[in-house]
């Protein structure tokens, strides 16, 4: 018996080193790749609005991409685009294809199962009121008819069931209470019915502040009322597994965000707003 136990033992401890070996083995494995290859494969999209897009040349551009090309060249290597859909990267299941997602994800906890992330965007959401609108601050809405996005953070919020599960989250401060919540599949209808005028069909909405600056440009008759309602945190996505990658990229971030590139982005790409801080 002594014996049988000693060689389950070593079996063990044989399998234990082969774990061992195979884990050193692959540690950094996508930092060795990339600083072989020069190349930085990110994967983004096509059609994500100013985040990343095909201009009129056919190429890819936006906020999303200028940060790679920032990036990139803070790690002395080129950027590379491929461009998967939204649910095979939230998926995770990359398989080497490329080495880090764009699209100002959401840092949720539950994401951090699957991914390390490095916040580079904040969204903040707003009050929007029709330009002849009476209101003067947030809690003049109280008792009033909002319209948020169906689904959205935005229409949690409206309704007081905004449970922040990104890391990090803080408590959120209701600062209006509604009336009534009108949920909208579509948001260009949700607009359109703000735009017949104050009271019409709706006395406010709920937006994500940095789409407002282009409704304006359209000729929309709106304007904020009061300060940003909550801002949730957008990071880059890594799968995890490779510690020493995730904090290179890191700290190219990090040394974008301390000599102002980062705020440059921002401030090109969404009408002179700094999206690189919380406020």
């Amino acid at each position: 018996m002594n014996k049988l136990m000693t060689l389950i033992a070593a079996a063990v401890s044989l399998a234990g080193a082969s774990v061992a070996s195979t884990t050193t083995v692959n540690a950094g494995a996508v930092l060795d790749k990339v600083l072989e290859t020069k190349t930085l494969t990110v994967a983004v999209g096509t059609d994500w609005g100013t985040m990343s897009f095909l201009n009129d040349k056919h190429e890819l551009d936006g906020f999303d991409i200028d940060v790679v090309k920032g990036i990139a060249e803070h790690l002395g290597m080129q950027a590379k685009f491929v461009t998967p859909s939204w649910d095979v990267i939230v998926a995770g299941k990359w398989q080497g294809r490329w080495d880090l997602a764009m699209g100002q994800m959401t840092p949720t906890k539950p994401r951090a199962e699957k991914f390390d992330f490095v916040t580079y965007f904040y969204s903040r959401s707003i009050a929007v009121v029709h330009k002849d609108s009476k209101a003067t601050k947030l809690s003049d809405l109280d008792g009033k008819v909002v319209g948020a996005t169906a689904g959205s953070v935005d229409e949690q919020y409206s309704n007081h069931a905004l449970a922040p599960n990104w890391i990090g989250a803080q408590p959120v401060e209701y600062q209006f209470t509604p009336g009534e919540v009108k949920a909208y599949e579509s948001g260009d209808i949700m607009n359109q019915d703000l735009r017949l005028g104050d009271g019409v069909r709706l006395d406010a909405i709920v937006m994500t502040q940095e789409s407002f600056p282009k409704m304006i440009a359209s000729g929309y008759p709106f304007r904020q009322l009061g300060e940003p309602l909550f801002a949730s945190p957008a990071a880059i996505a890594i799968l995890r597994g490779d510690k020493e990658f995730s904090e290179k990229i890191a700290a190219a971030v990090k040394s974008m965000k301390d000599d102002g590139a980062l705020s440059k982005i921002s401030i090109k790409w969404y009408e002179g707003v700094d999206y690189s801080t919380v406020k």
